[in-house]
């Protein structure tokens, strides 16, 4: 056994979990049943390994064990279970996760095991089925996470989350384990840059709960963006998407007080940012540019690098993030994008320009409290207290995340009379 300190169990069990699921559906198939027995591998691993010590090969011990309780639970077709545990036991662990010396099977120049890691999450974003099932069962498959982890990140019961990632399971029942063709491809992995995306949003500003930051969540999303960029290091909306996320999380440390208030951008303590991550992040940014037209990824990774760049608020270079979200709007639908451009029309143009451009936007935007959270910061600039007052608690009112309630309310007290 290797006690290797510098990585912890729980790094090792998430970095191998698409691997060794990957192993067993590409040589069982039973994605649904597979990832359960890796799942019970995990959990017997995270049981064993602090008190025993990490094997010399993790991935052999989890694809060994799992292959194991898979073969037990296939064992009510009998010609099924005499030939997979005959398979089983006469291959070696290293088989699952390396080709034969000079052999490519995926034509990558890869070992499998790296490429089952894209697959698993193709697979996870399929689409038949919906966002929140893709986002679920990605966690669990393909991030590791348990699934009272899942349901406490998301805030609902373990049963209702263990139901979710059910039903996705037997909805995927049946469908072969391979890479999309090269017409589907962009389609399902703009999907898949989908669901990471929300993953980490969810994480960075939670949508309900006390927390404000779910830091597991954002780190998470971080990880599998930069495995999914390892495999696909030349797709400019996989740079930027990880530029993106990079170089918002390096704020993270500045968005809260000392008794967990929310602080705005504009009043952070910039000397907090983590610049280390800025400098990753912006020279990603530049990078995802260089890679291709400018996509919707790209061109936010743009806009929060010049955030980041600012070392004062007042040396933001908004003109230039006006010039980005107009073409980032001319480029997509997304609501949130047309109202930071109103934010950005505010800051060039004035608060009434700005006003002007969020109520355009009246019927577009979901959730509502935003919406009512920018007309009130906009309010409050151009002297109407009463009305901006009115706003915020609207927003207030409209928000299931406590910290940002809380803010939202202190600001409308502050404008009381």
């Amino acid at each position: 056994m290797d006690r290797r300190t510098d990585v912890t169990v729980e790094e090792l069990l998430r970095r191998h979990a698409p691997q060794v699921l990957g192993a067993l559906v590409r040589r069982y198939g039973h994605f649904d049943q597979a990832e359960d027995s890796v799942q019970e591998a995990l959990i017997a691993a995270a049981g064993q390994w602090p008190r025993d010590g990490v094997p010399d090969n993790p991935r052999g011990w989890l694809i060994r064990v799992a292959s194991r309780r898979l073969t037990d639970r296939l064992r009510s077709d009998e010609a099924r279970r005499r030939r997979e545990e005959t398979a089983a036991a006469l291959t070696p662990a290293d088989a699952f996760v390396a080709p034969p010396p000079g052999e490519d099977p995926s034509g990558t120049g890869r070992a499998p095991s790296e490429d089952d890691t894209l697959t698993l999450l193709f697979l996870c974003c399929h689409p038949a089925l919906s966002p929140a099932a893709q986002i679920a069962l990605t966690l669990r498959a393909v991030g590791g996470l348990t699934t009272a982890e899942i349901a406490r990140a998301h805030l609902v019961p373990e049963a209702t989350m263990a139901q979710r990632i059910s039903r996705a399971k037997r909805t995927l029942r049946g469908t072969r384990f391979r890479r999309p063709d090269a017409e589907d491809r962009d389609r399902r992995l703009a999907a898949v840059l989908q669901v990471l995306y929300l993953i980490f949003n969810e994480g960075y500003t939670a949508t309900a709960g006390p927390d404000l930051h779910r830091t597991d969540l954002a780190r998470e999303a971080i990880r599998l963006t930069r495995a999914v960029r390892r495999l696909l290091p030349h797709e400019g909306r996989v740079t930027g998407l990880l530029a993106l996320m990079v170089l918002t999380e390096a704020r993270a440390p500045a968005r809260t007080g000392p008794d967990s208030e929310l602080v705005p951008l504009d009043a952070q303590d910039r000397a907090l940012w983590d610049r280390t991550a800025i400098a990753e992040g912006t020279a990603l940014a530049e990078e995802a540019l260089a890679q291709g037209p400018a996509g919707d990824y790209q061109l936010q990774a743009a806009v929060a690098a010049l955030h980041d760049e600012a070392e004062r608020p007042e040396d933001t270079d908004w003109p230039q993030i006006l010039a980005l979200y107009d073409l980032l709007v001319r480029r997509t639908p997304d609501p949130a994008a047309a109202l930071g451009r109103a934010v950005a029309v505010a800051m060039v143009d004035g608060p009434r320009a700005g006003l002007a451009a969020v109520d355009a936007l009246t019927g577009t935007v979901e959730p509502r409290f935003r919406l009512d959270a920018v007309r009130g910061h906009l309010l409050e600039r151009a002297g109407e207290p009463a009305a901006a007052r009115a706003a915020y608690r609207s927003a207030a009112d409209g928000t299931l995340s406590e910290p940002e309630a809380r803010y939202l309310r202190r600001r409308a007290d502050r404008l009381d009379p």
